[in-house]
C-alpha cells in the first residue's frame, strides 16, 4: 500500500515542480537571444572553481563557510535523498550492495548532516539575532528566509531520526552521529518511528522542491547554470554593442524585461539576495537610491508578474523602467564593477544598468540635463569638454614629441586621452610620462588632433550611437598608421582600447603606464635616484583593478622608491572604493547623499599620509576635489605614480 500511495504523491509533486520550471523557462523566452554556449571547457572550469568550490563566497570567511556547509552538505546528501525515495517505492532497497563505499556514504551523510545544521544555526543567528545589515532586503524577505531555514533543519533532523530507527541496517552502515545520538539518548530502534521520520523527511523535501520556483532560494537550482553562462574574457566586463542597422528594432537599449537578454532575466532568477553587491556599491554606501540587488530583484518580480497575468492589457500596465526601477537609481551607478566582483553567482548588474540607460537615452531621449553639454562636446570637439580638438597636442609644446602623421609606423603610440590633453592638472602627468619614455630611450609618437575620445564616457552613459561613432573613427585612424602597440595613462582608455575595441575589429597590444614603468624599473632600464620621503597611500582605479586585474604593478613601483612608506587603505585591491567618477558620473552632480569622493578622501586622510597616489585622471580629479573640500590641500598632495617616478630620474 505504501509504495502505491507514495508513488502517487511523488508523481504529483514532481509534475507540479516541472510545470513550475516550464513556466520559468517560458518567461525566459521573452528575452533577447544571446550566445552563452561557447567555450564549454572554460565555462566548466568556472563551475568547479566558483560554483562548486564556492571561491567567491569565501571573500567573507564566516558567511562563506556557513554557506559552504549547507551547499556541500546538500550536494553530498543527494544520494541519501535518492535512497530514501527509492525506499518509498521498494521498502527494502539499500545502497548497501556497494560494500565499503556504502560506509563512505553513510559516514559522509552524518558528517555533512551535522555541518548543515551548524550552517543553518549560523545563518539564523546572522539574520535574526545579529541582523547583518546587508541581509535586510528592500522587499523584506525575512519570512521567506526563515521558512527555508526551517525546512532545511527539518530535513536534516528527520534524516537523523530516520537513521536512528533504520531497521534494515547493513553491515557496511557507518553512521557515527546517528549511533551516538541513539546511545546517548538511549533510543530503541522502532519501525513505527522510522516510518514517521521517513514521511516527515520526504514530504518536507517535496514541499521544499515545489516552494523553490517561487522563492528567492530558486538560486539552489539556477546558481550553477548562471555561473556556467557567465561572460568569459575578453568579453568579460565589456558592453555588448548595439546593432543600429537592425531595421526591425523598435527599441535600442532596454525599457522593459523583454528588451533584456535571456541571461539578464536568468540573473533575476539566480539572485540569492545576499546583499554583497549593494553593500559594496559606492552609490548605495553614500546614501543614493541605487541598490544593484533591488534592480535584479525587480527583474524577477516583474517576470513573475507577467507569468501570472497573461492578458496583453495587464502586462503593459507595468514596465521595468519607471514602474519598478527609477531613473535616479539608473543614473547613480558609477559602473565601478564592485557589485559584479562581489556577486557569488556571477550576476552582471552593470550590463543591465547600462542597457537601461541606453533605453532612456536612445529610445526616450530622457537623461539628466547636464549631459546635453557633454554629448554635444563629444559630437563636435571629440572630447567631453568644450576645448578645440585641434589643440590636443598643445600640452606637448617644447617637449619635442613627434606626431604619428610624421611617421606612419611608430613603434609605440602614446594615447594621451582627453584628460591628458586638456585637463590642466593631468597635462603634468602626460609630461612626466614623456620624461620617463625619453629617459628609457623609447621611440614613441602621439596622434595629436587626430585622436578622439575613446568612447567610454558615451557608452557608459547610454549613448551607444555616439560611442560607436567615436570608436570607429579612432579605429580607422589607428589602422591608417598601422598602430599595433599603445601606451595610455587612463584606465578608461586602457579598457576601451584593449577590450572593447576588439568588439569592433580593433585588435591592439595596450599597456598602462604603470605596467610599463614597473617593467622598466625591473629590467634596469630606468634608474631611480635619491631618497623619497613620502608617506603614501595608493587609490585603486576601478577600471584598472576590478576591470583589468592590475593591482600589483603600481605598488611595485612605489616599493622600488627608497624611503617611501606605502600604507594601504582598508578598502583596497579588489575591495577598493570607487572615486565616484566612472560611468560618466564625472560629468554629473551628486544631488543625493554624501559625495563618493569625499567618502574615499576621508578614508585616505585617516591614515595621516602626506601623499595620495593614483593612476587615473578621473581618480586624480575626484581626490583633489576631496582634498580641497576637506581643506587639506596644504598638507596632502595628490600625485600620479608617473609624477613620483619622474621626480627621481
Amino acid at each position: 500500500m505504501k509504495p502505491l500511495f507514495f508513488g502517487f504523491v511523488l508523481f504529483i509533486a514532481l509534475a507540479l515542480f516541472f510545470y513550475s520550471l516550464f513556466k520559468l523557462y517560458k518567461s525566459l523566452t521573452i528575452g533577447q537571444k544571446e550566445n552563452r554556449f561557447n567555450h564549454p571547457y572554460r565555462r566548466l572550469k568556472n563551475v568547479f572553481v566558483i560554483g562548486l568550490a564556492q571561491s567567491k563566497l569565501f571573500r567573507e570567511p564566516i558567511a562563506g563557510l556557513m554557506h559552504a556547509f549547507i551547499f556541500w552538505g546538500f550536494c553530498v546528501l543527494l544520494i541519501v535523498v535518492l535512497e530514501s525515495i527509492i525506499q518509498g517505492l521498494f521498502p527494502f532497497f539499500s545502497f548497501g550492495f556497494l560494500g565499503f563505499f556504502y560506509s563512505v556514504i553513510t559516514f559522509s551523510q552524518d558528517l555533512f548532516g551535522v555541518l548543515v545544521l551548524i550552517g543553518v544555526i549560523i545563518a539564523a543567528i546572522r539574520r535574526f539575532i545579529i541582523r547583518v545589515p546587508r541581509l535586510k532586503t528592500e522587499k523584506g524577505h525575512d519570512l521567506d528566509a526563515g521558512f527555508i531555514l526551517s525546512l532545511i533543519a527539518i530535513v536534516i533532523v528527520s534524516m537523523f531520526g530516520q537513521n536512528i530507527h533504520y531497521y534494515n541496517s547493513d553491515f557496511y552502515s557507518f553512521r557515527f552521529f546517528s549511533d551516538f545520538l541513539s546511545d546517548f539518548l538511549n533510543i530503541r530502534r522502532s519501525a513505527v518511528n522510522y516510518e514517521y521520520f521517513w514521511w516527515v523527511h520526504i514530504i518536507t523535501i517535496l514541499i521544499f522542491l515545489n516552494y523553490l520556483p517561487y522563492s528567492k532560494h530558486l538560486h539552489v537550482i539556477t546558481s550553477i547554470p548562471n555561473v556556467y553562462f557567465a561572460k568569459l574574457p575578453p568579453e568579460q566586463n565589456t558592453l555588448k554593442p548595439l546593432n543600429f542597422e537592425d531595421e526591425a528594432a523598435t527599441t535600442f537599449g532596454a525599457l522593459d524585461v523583454e528588451h533584456l537578454t535571456w541571461k539578464q532575466l536568468f540573473d533575476g532568477y539566480t539572485c540569492t539576495e545576499c546583499g554583497r553587491c549593494t553593500a559594496a556599491c559606492p552609490a548605495n554606501f553614500t546614501g543614493k537610491k541605487l541598490s544593484p540587488r533591488k534592480i535584479v530583484m525587480d527583474i524577477r518580480e516583474l517576470l513573475h508578474y507577467k507569468m501570472i497575468h497573461s492578458t496583453e492589457q495587464e502586462i503593459q500596465v507595468k514596465t521595468l523602467i519607471h514602474n519598478y526601477v527609477t531613473d535616479e537609481e539608473i543614473w547613480a551607478c558609477t559602473t565601478c564593477n564592485a557589485c559584479v566582483t562581489e556577486c557569488p553567482v556571477m550576476i552582471e548588474h552593470v550590463d543591465t544598468i547600462v542597457d537601461l540607460r541606453r533605453g532612456l537615452v536612445l529610445t526616450e531621449s530622457n537623461f539628466p540635463s547636464e549631459l546635453n553639454v557633454v554629448f554635444k562636446n563629444l559630437e563636435t570637439n571629440f572630447t567631453p569638454w568644450a576645448f578645440n580638438y585641434m589643440d590636443r597636442a598643445s600640452w606637448a609644446e617644447g617637449l619635442n614629441v613627434k606626431i604619428a602623421s610624421e611617421d606612419n609606423s611608430p613603434e609605440l603610440l602614446f594615447w594621451v586621452g582627453c584628460a591628458g590633453s586638456f585637463d590642466a592638472r593631468y597635462k603634468k602627468v602626460s609630461r612626466a610620462i614623456v620624461k620617463i619614455l625619453n629617459k628609457a630611450g623609447i621611440d614613441f609618437k602621439i596622434l595629436g588632433h587626430e585622436e578622439k575620445c575613446n568612447g567610454d564616457t558615451a557608452r557608459r552613459l547610454g549613448n551607444e550611437y555616439l560611442a560607436q561613432f567615436l570608436i570607429k573613427e579612432n579605429i580607422q585612424t589607428l589602422e591608417k598608421y598601422g598602430i599595433k602597440k599603445i601606451l595610455t595613462a587612463c584606465p578608461h582608455c586602457y579598457h576601451s582600447l584593449k577590450n572593447e575595441y576588439l568588439l569592433f575589429g580593433g585588435n591592439y597590444e595596450v599597456i598602462h603606464h604603470t605596467e610599463l614603468i614597473s617593467k622598466l624599473i625591473k629590467d634596469g632600464t630606468l634608474k631611480l635616484n635619491g631618497i623619497t620621503e613620502l608617506k603614501v597611500t595608493f587609490h585603486d582605479s576601478c577600471y584598472l583593478g576590478r576591470y583589468n586585474n592590475i593591482y600589483n604593478q603600481p605598488r611595485e613601483i612605489l616599493n622600488y622608491l627608497d624611503g617611501l612608506e606605502l600604507i594601504e587603505m582598508p578598502r583596497s585591491f579588489e575591495k577598493g572604493f570607487c572615486c565616484g567618477a566612472g560611468g560618466g558620473r564625472m560629468f554629473l552632480e551628486e544631488k543625493e547623499g554624501k559625495r563618493i569622493n569625499i567618502e574615499r578622501t576621508e578614508e585616505a586622510l585617516k591614515l595621516n599620509v602626506n601623499t595620495i597616489s593614483s593612476a587615473c585622471p578621473f581618480c586624480m580629479t575626484m581626490l583633489i576635489d576631496g582634498i580641497k573640500a576637506k581643506e587639506k590641500f596644504e598638507e596632502v598632495q595628490v600625485k600620479d605614480i608617473a609624477e613620483i617616478v619622474a621626480e627621481k630620474i
